[in-house]
């Protein structure tokens, strides 16, 4: 691909004349999208957080007396009345003028300290090291935590249940600090680039989402923690030409599929110092994960151990004072079990809520701690997508499911006991998707609410009747900048019958001056992989957009989820593609197009696209290359076009281990179907990507330049995963999709052609 300029990069204006050199609507479009708030929030709603039990709640505002600053403001949660919690003048430092910025905060149960986190430094996706400040409201007085340390150091710091210290990670080693006298103590010791405590490793972090590694007891006297061994993992090195004179080396211990992981363990301290209890986890721990832990009571911990094939998830309790062991209740799954982040204890800890897939449908169970009896919360043909609260009192769970429409969110509860049937406490009256963020006690909850039309908006309600109390956010000026430009409802949704009984859920949007007698080029959207989904009834931000600015040039743009994308369809629905990622996901969406060109006469099947990042960039590789006689054109961003050089915890997940079926690597891999290439590619990646390396690009680089294979290939150096680092990149990104898509696909309704 010849090297484009990017002060050239503007749409439709490449090798233009110069009298014509002038944004065009579609090019200015993409420029208030991507490189503007235009149609951004204005309103900032949090960071909020339940206080008294659910009696208030706090949530910073910008101050109205500290310019630059920001207050902790409290309001009472049923009359809204308000009160300053925590001043900006409250959190000017000595010798400084300025108030500190709060990215986070924390507050303990007395409510005396409060735990500020700012200054933050990005590990890997998220701001996790900076730096941390105690602000006693009694005393009034605002100290640094760490002592003299460098800035943006200190990692996961958390104030014990007994509010008089703070426990924090510097360097992979775990401290304990008394708030008294600022008296530092380190609990753990030997961290070095390969040996961390208290945090995680990069696959851990990425895959079972586990950063935090460690956990307070509830009486504040110990500390359980994840130690990583990572000796004998491999080292990927990531390289920076651009920014020094000779490269800057990032060297990352990255285990790829069917290499060594991390020896992960768990020990318990005392927050004084001293000897570690380590917990007695059989078998190797390189063949095993430990992907969560928390305290099970004062004594006890509770520890979800899986093997390396992810197909069986055991339940173990530990004695914190001896480490011993037992199993409390055991998982399995044919294809793959999923970690569980909504185990609840109830009955003064006698039972667990516990989510399983077991009779096919994703249910809660009530779990004896011995795990010798087991009992069905919740039945019926539908899933529990999501646990929101516990009401033990009133002997009620609410959760999120949605048993009708697989592209919605709704709010219902069910008996603790198992009786009667689950209650949808959403109003009927709103459809779309629905978040809470429910209070401690179940009275209240912070409700978000949007459809793929309707931006989101946040009110409080009280349970279980749902009725509004006020509103949060209701954003007037971002909504008539989106309704200038979105004046109707784009977003349409649809099901598409690709054969065999499978029925897949798809969205479309047309131009707006839609003509249903022509027929127009189709461009689909992918992402096709366990890990999301796209077609679901909520509001998809600047995508949005960008989407109808595209369709209104004379497109069609949709997007359908094929099986094995995470639906509330069933277990079969989930688990159908194990071992076959990419294969049925490429097939039923070749298909999908198939039919939705055959049945709608308005979509033209000689013009047909489709793009995809990451999971969605693999899928668009598997689609140019499987099904060429379907698609034209192909915008593939940071692929994995050979799943043997991806992590271990989400490939082997879904794929098995490679030593035992090579051949189900080899046929899900694009890389070996590149043959197949007949349309236009476009390959987009950075060469920073920690997630999805580049390594894989430029192997497919290689192979379509060995098959002769013409495509065109943009790189970002240095960026990551995401390539938004640096400034212009996210509008240099969609500006470059979007010229490639109206270049080498023509726009435009064209008269029908009779069959």
């Amino acid at each position: 691909m010849r090297a484009i300029p990017t002060s050239l990069l503007v749409l439709g204006l490449i090798a233009a004349p110069a009298a014509a050199q002038v944004p065009t609507p579609l090019s200015d479009m993409v420029r208030r999208v991507f490189a503007s708030n235009e149609f951004g929030p204005r309103q900032r709603f949090g960071p909020v957080q339940w206080a008294e039990a659910g009696a208030a709640y706090l949530t910073v505002e910008r101050s109205r007396e500290t310019d630059g600053g920001s207050d902790i403001v409290r309001y009472q949660t049923a009359t809204g009345a308000r009160t300053i919690f925590v001043s900006a003048a409250d959190l000017v430092p000595a010798g400084r003028k300025e108030p500190l910025a709060i990215e986070d905060y924390a507050v303990s149960d007395q409510g005396r300290q409060v735990l500020i986190f700012t200054n933050s430094e990005r590990v890997w996706r998220q701001n996790t090291r900076g730096d941390y400040w105690l602000l006693d409201r009694s005393a009034h007085s605002l100290k640094q935590l760490g002592g003299p340390a460098p800035a943006s150091s200190l990692m996961y710091a958390k104030l014990a249940p007994t509010g008089d210290k703070v426990g924090y990670v510097r360097q992979g080693e775990i401290y304990v600090e008394q708030l008294a006298d600022g008296a530092i103590t380190r609990l753990t010791s030997g961290a070095d680039s390969l040996h961390v405590n208290g945090m995680t490793d990069w696959v851990y972090e990425e895959e079972f989402g586990l950063r935090d590694g460690f956990r307070w007891s509830p009486d504040g006297a110990r500390i359980a923690y994840w130690h990583f061994d990572m000796t004998g993992v491999g080292t990927f090195k990531l390289y920076n030409t651009t920014d020094s004179l000779y490269p800057i080396v990032t060297p990352i211990q990255y285990p790829k599929v069917g290499t060594a992981n991390s020896a992960v363990t768990v020990g318990v301290v005392s927050a004084t110092g001293g000897r570690t209890t380590w917990i007695e986890v059989p078998d190797d721990p390189r063949q095993n994960y430990l992907p969560r832990m928390e305290w099970a009571g004062p004594n006890e911990l509770v520890i979800q151990r899986m093997n390396r094939l992810q197909n069986t998830n055991r339940v173990l309790l530990a004695d914190a004072a001896t480490g011993r062991t037992t199993v409390a209740l055991t998982e399995r799954d044919d294809a793959w079990v999923d970690v569980v982040d909504d185990l609840t204890w109830l009955a003064q800890g006698k039972e667990f809520l516990w989510p399983s897939e077991r009779d096919g449908w994703r249910h809660l169970y009530r779990v004896s701690r011995d795990g010798s009896k087991t009992s069905l919360v919740t039945a019926g043909a539908f899933d529990v997508i999501s646990v929101d609260a516990v009401d033990e009192a009133q002997g009620q769970v609410y959760f999120i499911a949605s048993p009708d429409n697989a592209t919605q969110r709704y709010l219902y509860r069910a008996r603790l006991d198992g009786k009667g049937t689950a209650e949808r406490v959403t109003p009927a009256a709103l459809a779309g998707t629905h978040r809470y963020t429910m209070s401690p006690d179940a009275r209240w909850a912070f409700h978000t609410w949007s459809t793929a039309n309707q931006p989101p908006t946040t009110d409080l309600v009280a349970l279980p009747k749902h009725p509004a109390i006020r509103t949060m956010t209701s954003d007037s000026v971002r909504d008539a900048a989106i309704h200038a430009v979105l004046p109707g409802a784009p977003v349409e949704f649809f099901k598409v019958d690709v054969g065999d009984g499978v029925m897949l859920d798809g969205w479309m949007m047309k131009p707006q001056d839609f003509d249903p007698t022509r027929q127009y080029p189709l461009l689909m959207y992918v992402y096709g992989e366990p890990a999301g989904q796209t077609v679901t009834d909520q509001w998809g931000g600047g995508s949005t957009i960008w989407y109808q600015a595209i369709a209104n040039q004379g497109y069609i743009v949709a997007s359908v989820d094929n099986r094995g994308t995470p639906a509330p369809r069933g277990r079969a629905w989930r688990k159908s593609v194990y071992q076959q990622i990419g294969v049925i996901s490429s097939r039923e969406q070749a298909e999908a197009v198939r039919v939705l060109t055959r049945t709608k006469p308005y979509l033209d099947p000689s013009r047909v696209a489709i793009w995809g990042w990451s999971g969605g960039g693999s899928s668009t590789l598997q689609a140019m290359f499987r099904y060429p006689d379907v698609y034209q054109l192909g915008m593939s961003v940071a692929p994995v076009p050979d799943q043997l050089l991806y992590d271990t915890i989400y490939q082997e997940r879904y794929m098995g281990l490679p030593d035992l079926n090579p051949e189900a690597y080899r046929k899900a891999s694009p890389i070996n179907a590149a043959e197949g290439l007949k349309g236009r590619l476009l390959i987009v990646h950075g060469s920073g990507d920690d997630n999805v390396h580049y390594q894989g690009t430029e192997r497919m680089v290689n192979r379509l330049v060995q098959l002769g294979k013409a495509f065109d290939f943009m790189a970002y150096p240095n960026r990551s995963h995401c390539i938004c680092e640096g400034s212009g990149t996210t509008l240099h990104v969609y500006s470059l999709l979007t010229r490639y898509l109206v270049e080498h696909l023509p726009a435009g309704g064209r008269p029908r052609v009779s069959p």
